[in-house]
């Protein structure tokens, strides 16, 4: 077992779907009729040509380069291709997706084990594979979408800083800005993590410190007193360094993800890590400053371009979407219900309001208060939502959201319910200023999107998935089936369901 394990059996899946799909769609398909000509251009060295109605930066150009570069010897030499155009055929360029979700995967897998050390190579395959099926992930590793090669930046970017390797990490974080520029959320989201993990890990090595120079000195005492003072010089340090150690537990959570301490308040934990970063800043500042960097490269960027998008910016207007985060609670929510979902859950999660109260209830209360104002005045229906019946939001948002006007409503209290189990899953194992972050990181990558897109949900899902406590076997293999059997619903209704529009010639499919 183990990543290569994990890339084998992704393999299984990836290579014989990709064959389908090309097979019965040969040629590019709903938005890869902008990004496939585009790529085609970068091959014929045509570097200045732009399609205005691609959104996202060309770093998924760039990648595709790259790997029909490594194509192209091989294929040359069997005279398959004799030139490097020729070889960024539609197949060629979706199957960089097919290659990245393979990377993907060990990322995946390798996040895991540095997450969960004690977990067992054959839990964290399990797990590896199962997230690989994810359909929103899945769905699009057949198609030349920049969806796969975002996240597989993003976790690379994560990867690279639990690994404390922050200016590796900052680099790929721009690699991830350049495919997609919401990334740039995502990378101020680990420069948060990794400066959070930076200053309580220094306290714990001040601890550890600490206890050595306890040893050498009760070391240096063994030399000069008796063996009965030794002992009681034994037992005082070890009572002096446990009250030391408690009380430093009690005020900071430990750096490890699955032993965090949760007894302080979040103003608290806020406290102590900005005392520590401004104690630590000229270290922070060397560690950090390429995040910045690319940050400060980024907001430069937006003000030449006067917009985040390149291109459809009418469109793609950033607008105030506060349900869009309502929906991802929901979505994310039933994706992880195998796994934290039981009658007993539920109950207890019903019943705590009244277990604090009056604090607990209030929260409630002004977490129902804010998903109806939310839903209210800052529910958006795009044209693009309303007009495009190939996306299955375009149903959700006809047979559910708006088949009556007190729906969206009566939806208000599941959204809250989904938002407060994403706050349980992670409150047992993360800190909660890690908590506020990823919210605020989510809330912040999904408000400004007027359009709903499940695909925008992948990323933020990954986090939370990666960082739940739960590894029982069976959970996660029953997650396994029913993404396998969604996978296979929705692919057999792309491939072979296809539908014609009146007004416009072609085929059309139904896609995510």
């Amino acid at each position: 077992m183990g990543r290569i394990a994990v890339a084998v059996i992704v393999s299984l899946w990836v290579i014989p779907v990709s064959f389908l799909v090309n097979r019965i769609v040969p040629e590019p398909y709903m938005d890869e009729i902008f990004h496939a000509p585009q790529a085609q251009q970068y091959c014929k060295g045509n570097f200045r040509s732009w399609d205005p109605m691609i959104t996202t930066p060309p770093g998924l150009y760039y990648l595709s380069l790259a790997h029909v570069a490594s194509l192209f010897p091989g294929m040359f030499l069997i005279q398959a291709a004799s030139s490097f155009s020729e070889v960024c055929t539609t197949a060629i360029l979706r199957s960089v997706n097919g290659v990245l979700a393979l990377l993907c995967s060990i990322l995946v897998y390798e996040i895991i084990t540095h997450l969960r050390p004690t977990l067992s190579e054959r839990k964290a395959t399990i797990i590896a594979v199962v997230l690989a099926l994810y359909p929103l992930h899945w769905f699009f590793t057949f198609l030349y979408y920049t969806d796969v090669a975002s996240l597989t930046a993003v976790l690379a970017m994560y990867h690279a800083s639990l690994k404390k390797s922050y200016w590796f990490s900052a680099l790929l974080g721009a690699l991830a800005v350049v495919i997609r520029q919401t990334n740039i959320i995502w990378m101020f989201f680990v420069a948060c993590i990794g400066v959070i993990d930076t200053t309580l890990t220094h306290e714990r090595d001040k601890i550890e410190v600490n206890e050595n120079e306890i040893d050498a000195a009760i070391r240096k005492t063994d030399r000069l007193t008796s063996k009965n003072n030794v002992t009681w010089g034994l037992n005082l340090r070890k009572r002096k360094f446990s009250s030391a150690l408690d009380t430093d537990k009690h005020s900071i959570p430990s750096t490890s993800i699955f032993s965090a301490n949760h007894t302080s308040g979040l103003l608290d934990e806020v406290q102590v890590i900005l005392l520590r970063s401004w104690h630590m800043k000229w270290k922070l500042l060397v560690s950090f400053s390429p995040f910045l960097v690319v940050l400060l490269a980024f907001l430069a960027f937006v003000r030449w371009n006067g917009s985040v998008v390149l291109g459809a910016k009418e469109a793609h207007a950033v607008s105030p979407h506060f349900a869009q985060i309502m929906y991802f609670g929901l979505v994310s929510a039933l994706a992880v219900a195998p796994l934290d979902c039981s009658l007993g859950q539920i109950i207890d999660l019903f019943q705590s309001p009244w277990k604090r109260r009056p604090l607990s209830f209030f929260q409630v209360l002004m977490a129902v208060i804010a998903g109806f104002f939310s839903v209210h005045y800052f529910s958006i229906a795009h044209p693009y939502l309303l007009a495009d019946n190939r996306h299955y939001p375009f149903y959700l948002w006809r047979k559910v959201i708006n088949a009556h006007w007190s729906m969206k409503y009566l939806l208000v209290p599941l959204y809250v319910y989904s938002w407060f189990s994403i706050f349980t899953v992670l409150g047992k194992v993360q800190r909660k200023i890690w908590v506020l972050a990823f919210f605020l990181a989510t809330a912040a990558v999904l408000v400004p999107a007027p359009l709903i897109e499940f695909r925008y949900y992948t990323i933020p899902f990954y986090f939370l998935i990666l960082h739940s406590p739960i590894t029982d076997s069976q959970s996660w293999l029953l997650m396994g089936f029913l993404y396998l059997a969604l996978n296979a619903l929705t692919m057999m209704l792309f491939l072979f369901r296809p539908f014609h529009w009146s007004h416009e010639p072609g085929i059309q499919r139904f896609i995510w």
